[in-house]
């Protein structure tokens, strides 16, 4: 068996050509020449387009990375998604393979890996995976009018001027929750303005802006003032519950109290799970709005959430507690880790 066609001397391919003028066919060449027929077909396609069968001038530039140095790539970045065009720059340059940091973009990205910026999630314990599991497989089977019948609520904050850039990370396709593609986060990482909010499936509830410390005493102030009156404008049964997460002023021995007190029924939370919340949907919308409008200052800026937290329409509302068992369904897929939401 001879070489293969891009090793072939010049002499061979012009046999190849003779014996086909001689009359001959592909597998007559062939045999005669010990060439496999694909071979022989392309000289002679190759003949019959250029009229030579030298080796043409290519069409561009022979491409300095490697096979070698296009495992390292994708080696690098598999292991750490944070790794910068930069230094993997550097680290060809230590296998002696010096290009350009696009280059590297390029060659990432024709091999299923693209810059993205890394999705925020809560930094999840074993605990705090095995609670979630356990709240999405408890109330999978819940009926309709059960969430339809929770206030849910939570606090933000709305920054001045919008969320600050963060850097890329290389990853490939539906691979966006893994752990290594997510950056930790913990609520309250800055702002101008915080804000209380409920809504339930029938529509927004009040919005309350907080002014000084948040604490256990200033939260309970807060419900006092907002939860009943949302709860008779929202129109919601006797059986209400109200939905809160674990942040210490909400789970202080002080609110507990408070709740027992004014017979306000709690959902029991799993931790670090806004992603079973739909109100952070709500939060998104909200936040997008305010600063579409460009406030200047922070009185306008509390000005605003009040504004656009009113313009909420309820079907958007009613949308989100309508499809809250595939938020359930997500978390149980997820073994009780990040989820899309």
């Amino acid at each position: 068996i001879m070489p293969r066609s891009k090793e072939i001397q010049e002499q061979m391919r012009t046999e190849v050509i003779e014996i086909y003028q001689s009359g001959k066919g592909y597998k007559a060449i062939s045999k005669a020449l010990g060439l496999q027929r694909t071979t022989v077909r392309a000289i002679i396609h190759k003949w019959q387009k250029h009229g030579t069968v030298v080796n043409l001038p290519r069409s561009g530039r022979p491409t300095k990375i490697t096979p070698r140095a296009q495992r390292r790539l994708i080696r690098e970045v598999t292991k750490d998604p944070r790794t910068t065009s930069k230094e993997l720059q550097a680290s060809l340059a230590s296998i002696k393979v010096s290009v350009h940091d696009s280059t590297i973009r390029k060659r990432l990205g024709k091999n299923g890996l693209h810059g993205r910026f890394p999705r925020r999630k809560p930094l999840l314990s074993k605990k705090n995976i095995r609670a979630r599991l356990n709240f999405a497989k408890k109330h999978l089977n819940d009926c309709q009018d059960f969430w339809e019948n929770t206030l849910w609520t939570d606090e933000t904050k709305v920054e001045l001027f919008g969320r600050q850039m963060s850097r890329y990370i290389w990853r490939k396709r539906n691979t966006a929750f893994q752990k290594k593609n997510i950056i930790p986060t913990v609520k309250y990482g800055g702002g101008s303005v915080m804000v209380w909010g409920c809504f339930a499936a029938s529509g927004p509830g009040r919005l309350a802006v907080i002014d000084g410390t948040m604490n256990s005493t200033v939260y309970q102030k807060i419900l006092k003032e907002n939860v009943r009156p949302s709860v008779r404008q929202l129109k919601l049964k006797r059986s209400w519950v109200l939905q809160q997460d674990n942040d210490p002023k909400h789970t202080s021995k002080s609110t507990s109290e408070w709740l027992k007190k004014n017979k306000m029924k709690t959902l029991e939370w799993p931790s670090q799970s806004p992603d079973l919340n739909p109100i952070e949907m709500l939060w998104h919308d909200l936040k997008k709005a305010v600063h579409a409008r460009k406030p200047s200052n922070k009185a306008e800026l509390q000005q605003f959430c009040k504004d656009e937290w009113a313009k909420i329409p309820p079907e958007c509302c009613k949308r989100l507690i309508e499809s809250y068992r595939k938020r359930l369904i997500a978390v149980i897929a997820a073994k009780g880790g990040p989820t899309s939401y």
